[in-house]
């Protein structure tokens, strides 16, 4: 053995594996093979991956097909190794073959070496491992696994955060006028409670989405093996995996209807990234709003002031800057731009096997865990603390020219808007001009244009042309 490493061997021949590598032969050559971009598989995929090798072990163990005592090795080492124990020895590049095959037998290698230590024996890593398995099954049923758990442990939990911080708030703002704006532009007055509560749908809505496509992320590939038709793999062992898996897991596995679908294509990894997708839409949409309310303090709109959080300039003392809705915005524009990604990994199912399945992990899993991240870090660092500048909007909406639009029942479109058109002009209070344009008297004038009576909708007046 050469100094600092050890021999081994694969049907390929030698080579020689770092010495304290708990990987072997075929894992130590896609390292030599792929040193691309240093990226690696998400330990919520090595994670998953491993609790595969588990309940495999255990359902082999069950069919009679693995003695116990080597069975409960290998599994107790997969366990270890879906804890997070060995996360080191996990090194391959997301840029490797598309099936994802180096992947699983880095996994299948290690947990072999884990488990021959508890064993006292040899285990063979595609023999005891791998056994009534392929990477063609594996892998894409690691993609579901880790994706069902992190959508379930993380996003979920998130986006939940977040809808009850923005209730909070809603309910924190309940009466405050603002003047709302369409094109950004003055528009008809709002509540900042009705405002919030748009962005709380939001979230609400994409957090139905995500739970949409649960029935089809939680079907596995697991059974198919090669190319759909099981081959090496007992009739039950499909579907005890999905029973194991649900077992150690909580959440409701169960095979796939059509192995060739599930092997052949990630139609659900795409249908999953595009709801994470319309998440990270509505989160720029807050964010954004969050940017122009806070904007100013003089020279913008200065609605709310986002809590001051760190300095924001290298040059200019005293400025500080909405560091969270930006933040929001650049992992929002990230999960997006995955996307695209996983869209054209999901378009190589190529007959019996899609083959980009490790970049459509890597893709899928960083969207699910940047969405979780940031969600919660918008609803503590900015929602929740924002406060609101009630003078500042008191001001805009004395001076905002388009609340004649309630008068048009009474006075009609093309007298409201010459009203409007002169109170813009001169700088002037509507309810001034208005006063002076027509026979209304201030009394029925401050009825008809109370801001807070005009966020209830309705007609306010009688007669005259409509809207």
């Amino acid at each position: 053995m050469a100094s600092g490493h050890r021999i081994e061997r694969d049907s390929m021949g030698e080579l020689k594996v770092p010495a304290d590598a708990l990987w072997g032969a075929q894992t130590q050559r896609a390292v030599q093979n792929f040193p691309i971009s240093s990226l690696t598989m998400p330990r919520a995929f090595i994670r998953a991956l491993a609790l595969i090798k588990q309940a495999a072990a255990q359902v082999n163990a069950q069919l009679g097909l693995l003695d116990g005592e080597r069975a409960a090795a290998v599994a107790a080492a997969a366990a270890e190794v879906a804890g997070g124990a060995h996360d080191r020895h996990f090194p391959i590049d997301v840029f490797q073959t598309g099936s994802g095959t180096s992947s699983n037998m880095n996994v299948n290698e290690v947990v072999a070496a884990l488990a021959a230590r508890h064993l006292g024996a040899a285990v063979h890593p595609n023999d005891d491992v791998n056994m009534g398995q392929s990477s063609n099954d594996v892998i894409p049923t690691a993609i579901h696994l880790s994706a069902a758990l992190t959508v379930h442990e993380q996003l979920l939990p998130a986006l939940e955060h977040l809808r009850e911080t923005l209730q909070v708030k809603e309910v924190q703002l309940q009466g405050i006028v603002k003047t709302g704006r369409t094109h950004l532009m003055d528009a008809m007055p709002v509540t900042l409670a009705q405002e919030v509560s748009g962005w709380r749908v939001q979230i609400e809505q994409g957090m139905e989405r995500v739970r949409s496509v649960q029935p089809r992320l939680l079907a596995l590939a697991q059974g198919g093996t090669a190319v759909g038709t099981g081959i090496n793999a007992h009739p039950e062992f499909g579907r005890r995996v999905a029973e194991q898996l649900a077992r150690l897991t909580g959440l409701a596995f169960r095979p796939a209807t059509n192995y060739f679908e599930a092997l052949a294509t990630q139609d659900t990894a795409v249908e999953l990234s595009g709801q994470l997708k319309v998440i990270a839409v509505s989160l720029t949409k807050i964010a954004n709003d969050l940017r122009w309310m806070n904007s100013g303090p003089l020279a913008g709109l200065a609605e709310i002031a986002l809590p001051a959080l760190q300095p924001g300039s290298s040059i200019m003392p005293g400025k500080v800057n909405p560091v969270i809705a930006e933040a929001t915005l650049m992992a929002a524009a990230q999960v997006i731009g995955n996307d695209l990604t996983i869209t054209l990994g999901g378009q190589a199912g190529n007959f019996q096997l899609n083959v980009m399945l490790p970049v459509i992990a890597y893709n899928l899993l960083q969207s699910v865990q940047l969405l979780a991240s940031v969600s919660r870090i918008l609803a503590d660092g900015a929602i929740a603390g924002f406060t609101v500048n009630r003078a500042r909007l008191a001001e805009a909406l004395d001076r905002n020219p388009i609340l004649v639009t309630a008068l048009n029942p009474v006075i009609g479109y093309e007298q409201g808007a010459a009203i409007a058109k002169r109170a813009y002009a001169e700088g002037r209070p509507i309810i001034d001009v208005a006063a002076e344009e027509t026979k209304l008297s201030r009394e029925q004038l401050r009825g008809l244009l109370d801001p807070g009576e005009l966020t209830t909708g309705g007609i306010k007046g009688q007669g005259g042309s409509g809207g």
